[in-house]
């Protein structure tokens, strides 16, 4: 029978995200119920919630999460009821040109459940990113979950299942860090601090750590920048210049722009090495332009990538990644800077805007 459970939704564009009862119906043949036990407060759902994304409200927010799986349709045989997983917005289907062509991380039909949320008067929710976890339970596709170790705390693992292995796959996945290498993050929010953890784990040598706010520079150092800068006042330029003093007067390997504005990505066309890769994982906004010299894009070589949730496959990178985490070589709990109740979520979600936090997490069973 559907169950009534407490999420958190936004309603409309630029209002306050709502603690409201939602209704879970019975999963379908490849569908699973998950009572979400954690989960991460995101710039996306912010974005969700504020009209950046679309406009199909209500959303049913929430999407970084970890819990347990709770009952399951007819048909699945990828989990069990009683196991631990985190939840993923990248279940690939296996049989688009994407997945046929041996690329799943580019995988163009993911798969989300069969039946919808609703409110309580039958209002159908749009979860975010197909998975909507600010919740008691969620209804996602069996291919959603991926199991983890239990000894991982769902607000630890659950962070994998978007800011941080966004992070740390565009290091390690799309940048492909090698040893020895150089790497320059621009922007140290939870994904660029990520990144910083995935270039030190690729085995980085130079790993340099760049924000306009001084205060976000020590979580860099940390998660393993070897050298930290404060850019306000500077001109892409001038932080292209710093970067390249930093690296031998050459520039960096890989440049990672976790912030997806103009500014940020022409600092790091620039402040790459010749034949050097930039990769960007920061979203911009709709309707945002950028221009380059069409010559330096052919005269600098090398190559620039997009990162979409890291270029992850979450069956292979999220167990893994756990592991490392249990192993005491990933230190994803310091990605924790504060943690709230389904209750304190908009408050969470409006702290965004201040850059106080890497990641605040609710904290729901």
């Amino acid at each position: 029978m559907p169950t009534t459970v407490k999420g958190v939704i936004a309603r409309a564009e630029q209002q306050p995200a709502e603690l409201v009862d939602i209704v879970i119906p019975d999963p379908g043949p490849h569908d699973v119920i998950v009572d979400i036990e954690a989960c991460g407060v995101c710039h996306t759902d912010l974005a969700y919630r504020d009209g950046g994304i679309n406009d199909e409200f209500p959303f049913l927010l929430g999407h970084e999460a970890a819990g347990r799986v709770a009952e399951i349709g007819e048909a699945v045989t990828h989990v069990a009821v009683g196991d631990y997983v985190v939840l993923n917005w990248r279940a690939v289907c296996g049989e688009c040109r994407a997945c046929r062509k041996g690329v799943p991380q580019y995988c163009f039909a993911t798969h989300n459940a069969s039946r919808a949320m609703t409110l309580t008067d039958g209002t159908e929710l749009t979860p975010a990113l197909g998975i909507g976890a600010f919740a008691e339970k969620t209804l996602v596709h069996e291919g959603q979950c991926t199991q983890v170790s239990e000894e991982a705390p769902a607000e630890v693992a659950g962070l994998l299942g978007c800011g941080v292995m966004a992070g740390i796959g565009a290091a390690v996945n799309t940048g492909q860090v090698q040893r020895g290498e150089s790497v320059a993050v621009i922007g140290l929010g939870g994904v660029g601090c990520a990144a910083i953890a995935g270039a030190a784990l690729a085995g980085a040598t130079t790993i340099i750590g760049l924000d306009v706010d001084e205060k976000k520079l020590a979580a860099a150092a940390e998660l393993g920048a070897t050298h930290t800068l404060a850019t306000t006042g500077m001109g892409p330029e001038e932080v292209a210049a710093a970067v390249q003093e930093l690296t031998g007067g050459f520039g960096a390997d890989v440049v990672i722009d976790a912030v997806g504005i103009p500014q940020t990505y022409e600092t790091a066309f620039y402040a790459r090495d010749l034949a050097g890769r930039v990769v960007l994982v920061g979203v911009p906004r709709p309707g945002v332009e950028l221009t380059l010299p069409l010559l330096d894009v052919f005269g600098r070589g090398g190559s620039l990538k997009s990162s979409w949730y890291g270029d992850c496959l979450p069956e292979r990178d999220f167990p893994y990644l756990t592991d490392l985490y249990l192993q005491g070589r990933l230190p994803l709990e310091r990605f924790v800077t504060g943690r709230t109740d389904l209750a304190g979520v908009n408050t969470a979600l409006d702290s965004l805007h201040d850059g106080e936090t890497l990641r605040t997490v609710a904290v729901i069973a």
